[in-house]
Protein backbone atom coordinates (compact mmCIF):
# COMPACT_ATOMS: atom_id res chain seq x y z
CA UNK A 1 0.00 0.00 0.00
CA UNK A 2 1.27 3.33 -0.71
CA UNK A 3 1.80 6.39 1.77
CA UNK A 4 -0.85 7.80 0.58
CA UNK A 5 -3.44 5.08 0.68
CA UNK A 6 -2.24 4.30 4.30
CA UNK A 7 -3.20 7.77 5.05
CA UNK A 8 -6.82 8.16 3.37
CA UNK A 9 -7.30 5.04 5.13
CA UNK A 10 -6.49 6.35 8.76
CA UNK A 11 -8.44 9.58 7.54
CA UNK A 12 -11.56 8.44 6.01
CA UNK A 13 -12.11 5.93 9.64
CA UNK A 14 -15.37 7.90 10.60
CA UNK A 15 -14.52 8.42 14.40
CA UNK A 16 -10.86 10.23 13.43
CA UNK A 17 -12.10 12.53 10.68
CA UNK A 18 -14.80 13.74 12.52
CA UNK A 19 -12.66 14.40 15.27
CA UNK A 20 -9.97 16.11 13.09
CA UNK A 21 -12.25 18.15 11.34
CA UNK A 22 -14.73 19.45 13.50
CA UNK A 23 -13.70 18.32 17.55
CA UNK A 24 -11.24 21.75 17.13
CA UNK A 25 -11.76 25.25 17.20
CA UNK A 26 -13.60 25.41 13.69
CA UNK A 27 -13.28 29.25 13.30
CA UNK A 28 -9.61 29.86 14.70
CA UNK A 29 -8.93 26.64 12.12
CA UNK A 30 -10.89 28.04 9.29
CA UNK A 31 -8.99 31.66 9.93
CA UNK A 32 -5.54 30.21 10.18
CA UNK A 33 -6.23 28.07 6.86
CA UNK A 34 -7.24 31.41 5.38
CA UNK A 35 -4.36 33.22 6.25
CA UNK A 36 -1.97 30.89 5.49
CA UNK A 37 -3.43 29.96 2.30
CA UNK A 38 -2.92 33.15 0.77
CA UNK A 39 1.15 33.07 1.14
CA UNK A 40 2.53 33.78 -1.91
CA UNK A 41 5.74 32.60 -1.46
CA UNK A 42 6.27 29.69 -4.19
CA UNK A 43 7.83 27.55 -1.66
CA UNK A 44 5.10 27.69 0.01
CA UNK A 45 2.56 27.41 -2.07
CA UNK A 46 4.11 24.40 -4.17
CA UNK A 47 4.21 22.69 -1.05
CA UNK A 48 1.07 23.47 0.05
CA UNK A 49 -0.08 22.62 -3.28
CA UNK A 50 1.73 19.40 -3.19
CA UNK A 51 0.71 18.49 0.15
CA UNK A 52 -2.87 19.00 -0.65
CA UNK A 53 -2.96 16.57 -3.39
CA UNK A 54 -1.74 13.78 -1.24
CA UNK A 55 -5.17 14.15 0.83
CA UNK A 56 -7.36 14.72 -2.32
CA UNK A 57 -7.67 13.72 -5.89
CA UNK A 58 -6.92 17.11 -7.03
CA UNK A 59 -7.36 17.67 -10.90
CA UNK A 60 -5.74 20.28 -12.87
CA UNK A 61 -5.94 19.34 -16.30
CA UNK A 62 -8.43 21.60 -17.22
CA UNK A 63 -7.23 24.89 -15.04
CA UNK A 64 -6.91 28.07 -17.30
CA UNK A 65 -3.40 27.39 -15.76
CA UNK A 66 -1.00 25.45 -13.29
CA UNK A 67 1.31 28.31 -12.01
CA UNK A 68 -0.56 29.60 -8.67
CA UNK A 69 0.86 32.36 -6.57
CA UNK A 70 -0.46 30.68 -3.77
CA UNK A 71 -2.44 27.68 -2.44
CA UNK A 72 -5.59 30.06 -2.52
CA UNK A 73 -5.26 31.35 -5.75
CA UNK A 74 -5.01 27.30 -6.61
CA UNK A 75 -8.57 27.10 -4.48
CA UNK A 76 -9.99 29.44 -6.54
CA UNK A 77 -8.85 28.57 -10.00
CA UNK A 78 -10.91 29.38 -13.18
CA UNK A 79 -11.45 26.94 -15.67
CA UNK A 80 -9.90 27.04 -19.68
CA UNK A 81 -12.66 28.44 -21.67
CA UNK A 82 -14.92 25.50 -23.13
CA UNK A 83 -13.91 23.46 -20.34
CA UNK A 84 -17.40 22.95 -19.45
CA UNK A 85 -20.53 22.67 -21.80
CA UNK A 86 -24.23 23.91 -20.44
CA UNK A 87 -26.79 22.00 -21.22
CA UNK A 88 -28.53 24.95 -23.32
CA UNK A 89 -32.43 22.91 -23.24
CA UNK A 90 -34.95 26.01 -21.96
CA UNK A 91 -36.83 22.83 -19.82
CA UNK A 92 -33.78 22.21 -18.05
CA UNK A 93 -32.14 24.00 -15.28
CA UNK A 94 -27.86 22.99 -15.28
CA UNK A 95 -25.85 22.11 -12.21
CA UNK A 96 -24.49 25.53 -10.91
CA UNK A 97 -21.15 24.07 -10.10
CA UNK A 98 -18.97 20.53 -10.19
CA UNK A 99 -20.34 18.25 -7.67
CA UNK A 100 -21.30 15.11 -5.63
CA UNK A 101 -24.85 15.21 -5.42
CA UNK A 102 -26.00 14.42 -2.06
CA UNK A 103 -29.76 14.33 -0.12
CA UNK A 104 -32.50 14.71 -2.99
CA UNK A 105 -36.09 14.69 -2.34
CA UNK A 106 -39.31 16.23 -1.88
CA UNK A 107 -40.38 19.26 0.60
CA UNK A 108 -42.75 17.67 2.76
CA UNK A 109 -44.42 20.48 4.80
CA UNK A 110 -41.33 22.48 6.44
CA UNK A 111 -39.21 19.23 6.35
CA UNK A 112 -36.30 18.10 4.24
CA UNK A 113 -32.95 15.84 5.29
CA UNK A 114 -29.56 16.49 4.59
CA UNK A 115 -29.10 12.91 4.67
CA UNK A 116 -31.50 9.91 5.44
CA UNK A 117 -32.46 10.34 9.19
CA UNK A 118 -31.28 14.14 9.69
CA UNK A 119 -34.20 15.95 8.56
CA UNK A 120 -34.09 20.11 8.98
CA UNK A 121 -36.93 22.55 9.27
CA UNK A 122 -36.95 24.76 5.93
CA UNK A 123 -37.58 28.10 7.47
CA UNK A 124 -34.93 27.66 9.95
CA UNK A 125 -32.44 27.35 6.89
CA UNK A 126 -33.51 29.88 5.00
CA UNK A 127 -34.36 32.66 8.13
CA UNK A 128 -38.23 33.55 7.44
CA UNK A 129 -40.52 31.06 7.21
CA UNK A 130 -42.54 32.80 4.74
CA UNK A 131 -39.85 32.17 2.00
CA UNK A 132 -40.44 28.56 2.45
CA UNK A 133 -43.94 28.56 1.45
CA UNK A 134 -43.57 28.61 -1.92
CA UNK A 135 -41.41 25.17 -2.14
CA UNK A 136 -44.05 23.10 -0.13
CA UNK A 137 -44.45 20.09 -2.31
CA UNK A 138 -41.15 21.17 -4.36
CA UNK A 139 -37.77 19.33 -4.90
CA UNK A 140 -34.50 19.70 -2.79
CA UNK A 141 -31.13 18.68 -4.68
CA UNK A 142 -28.00 18.98 -2.37
CA UNK A 143 -24.87 19.71 -4.22
CA UNK A 144 -21.42 19.06 -2.15
CA UNK A 145 -18.32 20.51 -3.53
CA UNK A 146 -14.93 18.48 -2.25
CA UNK A 147 -11.95 20.37 -1.26
CA UNK A 148 -10.42 19.45 -4.94
CA UNK A 149 -13.17 20.72 -6.88
CA UNK A 150 -13.46 23.72 -9.44
CA UNK A 151 -15.20 25.98 -6.52
CA UNK A 152 -17.00 28.83 -8.91
CA UNK A 153 -20.73 28.11 -9.47
CA UNK A 154 -23.23 29.27 -12.29
CA UNK A 155 -26.17 30.47 -12.91
CA UNK A 156 -28.47 27.20 -13.84
CA UNK A 157 -30.85 29.10 -16.19
CA UNK A 158 -31.60 32.64 -17.42
CA UNK A 159 -32.28 33.98 -14.34
CA UNK A 160 -32.72 37.61 -12.24
CA UNK A 161 -31.88 37.54 -8.81
CA UNK A 162 -34.09 39.26 -6.56
CA UNK A 163 -32.42 38.63 -3.13
CA UNK A 164 -29.91 37.41 -1.10
CA UNK A 165 -30.16 36.95 2.67
CA UNK A 166 -26.73 36.37 4.50
CA UNK A 167 -26.92 34.63 8.04
CA UNK A 168 -23.70 33.76 9.96
CA UNK A 169 -23.20 31.18 11.82
CA UNK A 170 -20.57 28.01 12.12
CA UNK A 171 -18.69 26.50 9.99
CA UNK A 172 -18.83 22.16 10.53
CA UNK A 173 -17.52 20.13 7.69
CA UNK A 174 -19.90 19.21 5.29
CA UNK A 175 -18.91 15.69 4.45
CA UNK A 176 -21.10 12.77 5.00
CA UNK A 177 -19.43 11.52 7.84
CA UNK A 178 -20.61 15.38 9.48
CA UNK A 179 -24.03 15.15 8.26
CA UNK A 180 -24.85 11.63 9.62
CA UNK A 181 -23.54 12.90 13.51
CA UNK A 182 -24.50 17.09 13.37
CA UNK A 183 -28.27 17.68 13.38
CA UNK A 184 -29.20 20.79 11.96
CA UNK A 185 -25.86 20.90 10.37
CA UNK A 186 -27.06 23.05 6.86
CA UNK A 187 -29.08 25.85 9.31
CA UNK A 188 -26.11 25.86 12.12
CA UNK A 189 -23.07 26.54 9.37
CA UNK A 190 -22.58 30.46 7.61
CA UNK A 191 -24.65 30.65 4.15
CA UNK A 192 -26.16 32.68 1.71
CA UNK A 193 -29.77 32.26 0.63
CA UNK A 194 -30.15 33.42 -2.78
CA UNK A 195 -33.94 34.11 -4.34
CA UNK A 196 -33.91 33.73 -7.79
CA UNK A 197 -36.76 33.76 -10.90
CA UNK A 198 -36.31 32.27 -13.99
CA UNK A 199 -36.66 34.27 -17.05
CA UNK A 200 -38.83 31.44 -18.90
CA UNK A 201 -42.13 31.00 -16.90
CA UNK A 202 -41.18 32.91 -13.85
CA UNK A 203 -40.61 30.25 -11.85
CA UNK A 204 -39.27 31.22 -8.42
CA UNK A 205 -36.12 29.08 -7.22
CA UNK A 206 -33.50 28.94 -4.14
CA UNK A 207 -30.13 28.53 -4.27
CA UNK A 208 -28.27 28.10 -0.70
CA UNK A 209 -24.69 28.37 -0.61
CA UNK A 210 -23.64 26.49 2.68
CA UNK A 211 -19.85 27.30 3.91
CA UNK A 212 -18.20 24.78 5.68
CA UNK A 213 -14.83 24.66 7.51
CA UNK A 214 -11.39 25.41 6.39
CA UNK A 215 -11.14 28.88 4.23
CA UNK A 216 -14.97 29.33 4.53
CA UNK A 217 -15.70 32.20 2.64
CA UNK A 218 -18.58 32.88 -0.09
CA UNK A 219 -18.48 35.57 -2.41
CA UNK A 220 -21.02 36.83 -5.04
CA UNK A 221 -20.09 38.44 -8.47
CA UNK A 222 -23.30 40.54 -8.54
CA UNK A 223 -22.41 41.89 -4.65
CA UNK A 224 -18.88 42.85 -3.74
CA UNK A 225 -16.36 40.50 -4.45
CA UNK A 226 -13.31 42.21 -2.44
CA UNK A 227 -15.04 41.11 0.32
CA UNK A 228 -15.97 38.39 2.30
CA UNK A 229 -19.70 38.02 2.55
CA UNK A 230 -19.47 37.78 5.76
CA UNK A 231 -17.74 40.93 6.27
CA UNK A 232 -21.07 42.54 5.91
CA UNK A 233 -22.91 40.53 9.02
CA UNK A 234 -26.37 39.07 8.84
CA UNK A 235 -28.60 40.92 6.46
CA UNK A 236 -30.80 41.40 3.20
CA UNK A 237 -30.31 42.56 0.01
CA UNK A 238 -32.71 43.52 -2.63
CA UNK A 239 -31.30 43.35 -5.78
CA UNK A 240 -32.90 42.95 -9.99
CA UNK A 241 -29.20 41.32 -11.24
CA UNK A 242 -30.22 39.50 -14.49
CA UNK A 243 -28.12 36.82 -15.54
CA UNK A 244 -27.37 34.42 -18.43
CA UNK A 245 -27.38 30.25 -18.09
CA UNK A 246 -24.11 29.66 -17.41
CA UNK A 247 -23.14 32.81 -16.11
CA UNK A 248 -20.81 33.07 -12.93
CA UNK A 249 -22.59 33.86 -10.22
CA UNK A 250 -19.86 33.37 -7.43
CA UNK A 251 -17.26 31.40 -5.66
CA UNK A 252 -16.56 29.44 -2.57
CA UNK A 253 -13.18 29.52 -0.86
CA UNK A 254 -12.95 25.77 -0.15
CA UNK A 255 -14.84 22.99 -0.91
CA UNK A 256 -18.92 23.44 0.58
CA UNK A 257 -22.54 22.99 -0.54
CA UNK A 258 -25.06 24.22 -2.28
CA UNK A 259 -28.72 23.10 -2.10
CA UNK A 260 -31.28 23.71 -4.96
CA UNK A 261 -34.90 24.09 -4.17
CA UNK A 262 -37.96 24.38 -6.76
CA UNK A 263 -41.20 24.48 -6.99
CA UNK A 264 -43.78 21.89 -7.81
CA UNK A 265 -43.63 21.30 -11.41
CA UNK A 266 -39.88 20.44 -11.65
CA UNK A 267 -38.17 17.09 -10.75
CA UNK A 268 -34.38 15.94 -10.97
CA UNK A 269 -32.90 15.14 -14.59
CA UNK A 270 -32.85 11.75 -15.80
CA UNK A 271 -29.62 9.89 -13.63
CA UNK A 272 -29.68 12.41 -11.48
CA UNK A 273 -29.36 10.13 -7.80
CA UNK A 274 -27.58 10.61 -4.61
CA UNK A 275 -24.00 9.92 -4.87
CA UNK A 276 -23.71 10.43 -8.35
CA UNK A 277 -21.24 12.72 -9.83
CA UNK A 278 -22.15 16.25 -11.77
CA UNK A 279 -20.71 18.85 -13.57
CA UNK A 280 -21.26 22.77 -14.16
CA UNK A 281 -23.28 23.18 -17.03
CA UNK A 282 -24.86 19.02 -17.34
CA UNK A 283 -28.98 18.62 -16.84
CA UNK A 284 -30.03 18.64 -12.93
CA UNK A 285 -33.82 19.27 -12.74
CA UNK A 286 -36.26 19.65 -15.74
CA UNK A 287 -39.58 21.14 -15.82
CA UNK A 288 -42.69 18.65 -15.87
Amino acid sequence: MTVRGALMRVLLQEDVNFLLTNRLPRRFATNLVGRFSRIEQPLVSKASIRVWRIFSDLDLSDAATTRFRSMHDCFTRRLKPGARTIDARPEILASPCDAIVGAIGRVLGDEVHQIKGMPYSLAELLGDAADAVPFTGGTFITLRLTAAMYHHFHAPADLTVERVRYLSGDCWNVNPIALRRVERLFCRNERAVVNCRMHDGGAPFLLVAVAAILVAGIRLTFLDTDRLLREGGDRTVPLSADMAKGEEMGWFEHGSTIVMFLPEGFAPADGISEGSPIRQGEALARRL
